[in-house]
């Protein structure tokens, strides 16, 4: 994930000052220092990380000065405070038109996930902001673009219209904007053509169909991957087209994350959305408090739980639940606390939301992780109803007739029991239920 390594040097540099009764020139010049290295070192513009520094230093001269609080506190807030300015301070979500169509248009180099990004958001804003999205596949000049964004359409259940790529994209969006007002859409996403590089053909192309239809909202999709690239390239095509707002594609990569933090105070413009993967459910809306809380390794709770509640089944969830406190909590209970973890993403990124847990989520390996859950749910499908409620009751003949079902040892078979045993003892040291021996 972006950020990784910034996050943990950041946390790293706190050690100056965490249990210190107040704060001096040299444990906070020495955090400074550190803060300034890991800044650098992920490829923030150097300009940006001397105002940045210089800020913070303003500010905690008063937490000097205001010796009955934590500084180590008070610190804390202050670099957050500043990094969520860095990153936009407020959220990014598009802004609608109160009544007619939104019209916003996509645009960006070729390679860095723009037709995906097209896709993505229109399922995001269809699903979780009620928006009724058109696709328009403007996009004539790269080969099977307009099939890329038609396979999307139909995985996502969003209407795509094109005229091929026969037709000019102005003529497309032209059309395409006449059948959404035909048809009660109120969003139009347009999937514009890319380069390999930036010329005067394809600025051209965006600057006549910005002149023309004065899309809403103007989204440019950069690679998180590129490093300060991002800000090189949001500035050629801002100073063109006034962009709203920017796409980071490839955000579960291994990006340093500089462009990131530094494209917002070069070009003033916002992050909007993040790719985190490469289904078309991986988008998310950017919320610079909350990125700024996981980079300093604060976690991330609220995102978390707003996951959780797409991704759960609360009636299943509330009966695991009330099974776990009045100490019937069973393998059948387990399977399905399995199987809505595993709807929330790898136990790495998860752990990434938690705070104080940043640390630990690089030390997980989410294939190794993955495997345990799809066995430990295979053993446990191929177990009887009863044998489920009380695996305490297995014998050897049983566990050999499991393991072969599930297309697993015996060993395997008694792993998933023993970690079962394990869990079960410590709800009851929690005080949840009664724990049993098997």
């Amino acid at each position: 994930m972006a950020f990784e390594s910034l996050s943990n040097r950041l946390t790293a540099a706190f050690k100056h000052i965490v249990g210190k009764d107040k704060l001096s020139d040299k444990n906070m010049e020495a955090m400074l220092k550190e803060i300034r290295t890991a800044l650098l070192e992920a490829d923030v513009n150097y300009k940006v990380v001397r105002e940045f520094l210089e800020r913070i230093r303003k500010e905690m001269v008063g937490v000097q000065v205001a010796e009955s609080l934590d500084p180590s506190t008070m610190v804390y807030k202050i670099v957050r405070d500043e990094i969520t300015k860095l990153l936009g301070d407020g959220q990014g979500e598009l802004l609608y038109k109160q009544s007619g169509i939104t019209t916003v248009m996509i645009v960006g180099l070729q390679g860095t996930g723009k037709t995906t990004s097209a896709a993505k958001i229109a399922k995001l804003i269809k699903e979780k902001q009620d928006r009724n999205p058109l696709l328009i596949a403007a996009d004539i000049i790269r080969p099977a673009a307009i099939e890329q964004l038609q396979t999307l359409g139909k995985q996502i259940d969003c209407e795509v219209f094109t005229l091929g790529n026969k037709v000019s994209a102005v003529d497309t969006v032209e059309k395409g904007l006449i059948h959404a007002k035909a048809n009660n859409f109120d969003t139009v996403i347009i999937d514009t053509a890319g380069r390999l590089h930036i010329d005067e053909t394809l600025m051209h192309e965006l600057d006549e169909l910005k002149r023309k239809y004065r899309p809403d909202e103007i989204l440019l999709t950069v690679d998180a991957l590129t490093g300060q690239d991002i800000v090189n390239v949001a500035k050629v095509f801002d100073d063109l087209l006034n962009i709203t707002g920017l796409v980071v594609t490839k955000f579960d990569g291994d990006a340093r994350g500089g462009g990131v933090l530094s494209v917002k105070a070069v070009t003033d413009v916002p992050v909007k959305f993040v790719g985190t993967g490469e289904k078309v459910e991986d988008i998310d809306v950017f919320y610079p408090d909350r990125m700024a809380s996981r980079i300093l390794g604060m976690g991330d709770l609220q995102t978390l739980v707003e996951k959780a509640e797409e991704a759960f089944d609360m009636e299943l969830a509330n009966r695991a639940m009330e099974n776990m406190m009045n100490g019937t909590f069973s393998l059948e209970d387990m399977l399905v606390q399995m199987k809505q973890t595993r709807k929330l993403g790898p136990i790495g990124n998860i752990l990434k939301m938690l705070p104080g847990m940043n640390q630990f989520a690089s030390q997980i390996d989410a294939a190794d992780t993955d495997g345990v859950f799809k066995t430990y749910e295979a053993i446990i499908n191929s177990m009887t109803p009863y044998e489920r409620k009380y695996p305490e009751d297995l014998r050897s003949s049983h566990k050999n007739r499991i393991a072969k079902g599930s297309g697993t040892s015996v060993s395997e078979v008694n792993k998933m029991i023993n970690s079962f045993d394990r869990a079960k003892k410590m709800m009851a040291s929690m005080g949840l239920g009664k724990y049993r021996k098997f």
